[in-house]
Parts: C-alpha cells; structure tokens; sequence
C-alpha cells in the first residue's frame, strides 16, 4: 500500500524541514528538480520580493526576465494565497508571523 498524494507532499515537506542549511537544501534541490524548475521558483520568490516592495510589473519583468503572467500569479498569491510567500518574506524582515 503506497502513500496518498497528501502523504506523500507531508513526507516531501517534513524532508525540506529536516535540511540544516543552504548547502544542503541546494543539493536536496538539484536532485529533485530541474535546473529549469528550481530557476522557476527562485525567480517567484524574487518576483515576491519586489512586488512586496511595491515595484510595478514592467520593473519587475525588467529586472528578473518574468512574464506578466507570471508577475500576476504570485501577485495573486501574495494577496489571496495561503500565506507562503508572505511567511517567507516575513522571517526574511525578522517579523513573527
């Protein structure tokens, strides 16, 4: 009997949880991902970051090479997401959330 879909994200995520440090979780992320999609989500979370500086999109495509699409989905997700972005961005600024 394998793992549900849902067990299986929860293993993944408790995975990451258990890395130490940037070392680890780099090569943690090159053997799971693509080059391609860790480049992905590195530049989400810049795109995160400038949009939560108030940037505008034709800045932001500018400086990190995202799509408008792609500018508007984290947009999205900053404001109506599950908090992720927003967590991560916060610990960045050394605030509780």
């Amino acid at each position: 009997m394998g793992l549900s879909r849902s067990e299986e994200l929860d293993v993944l995520f408790e995975g990451i949880l258990l890395l130490k440090n940037t070392q680890e979780c780099r090569a943690f992320f090159v053997d799971l991902c693509t080059i391609r999609e860790i480049g992905d989500m590195a530049q989400r979370l810049a795109v995160a970051r400038l949009l939560d500086h108030g940037e505008c999109y034709a800045a932001i495509s500018a400086k990190t090479g995202a799509s408008s699409a792609t500018i508007s989905r984290v947009a999205r997700c900053l404001n109506y997401g599950a908090g992720g972005y927003a967590a991560v961005l916060g610990k960045e600024k050394g605030e509780n959330i």
